[in-house]
């Protein structure tokens, strides 16, 4: 042992480009075990949603259809972000029929079924025929909506179905 340390010390000692690379050697072993620092994120800004009317046409845009594509949902003439429930509102989700709609119908009626929404080429639906059951259903789940989810926006007519 006493002749390999004494011949590295000889090494060292003839040659100072055996310094450089010992020390080279040495950063990188210490580099390699050491952690790196820890770097904090890159703060974003979250992504902000104008406020804006909505007619059922432009309303159908926001269904989900893709992963980037946000999901909203009328309720009441009002319109949510549902996004955050995805696997709800989502196409695969149990209320998937009501993605990108008016929604109120089929909620009021606690039916899941196209048949019960409104077209989107039709006028908004004025929900007079429902009965007070109905009606209680409906304002459970507006309230749902308006305490959960953002307030995106507002429903409206068609221009030419507009009084």
């Amino acid at each position: 042992m006493t002749t390999l340390t004494e011949s590295l010390l000889t090494q060292l000692q003839e040659n100072p480009l055996n310094w450089f690379l010992s020390s080279f050697l040495i950063y990188v072993v210490y580099s390699y075990f050491t952690p790196p620092p820890y770097q904090l994120p890159i703060a974003k800004h979250p992504e902000t949603t104008i406020f804006r009317e909505y007619t059922p046409k432009q309303l159908r845009e926001y269904d989900g259809r893709t992963p980037q594509t946000k999901i909203y949902m009328g309720v009441c003439g009002k319109v949510y972000d549902v996004s955050r429930g995805r696997n709800f509102y989502g196409p695969d989700g149990p209320y998937g029929n009501f993605a990108g709609r008016d929604a109120s119908r089929g909620l009021a009626k606690n039916s899941f079924e196209m048949d019960v929404l409104t077209p989107i080429d039709q006028p908004l639906d004025t929900l007079e025929d429902l009965d007070s059951e109905e009606l209680n259903s409906l304002k459970e789940w507006h309230s749902h909506f308006a305490s959960k989810y953002e307030y995106v926006g507002k429903l409206v007519n068609e221009p030419q179905y507009s009084s």
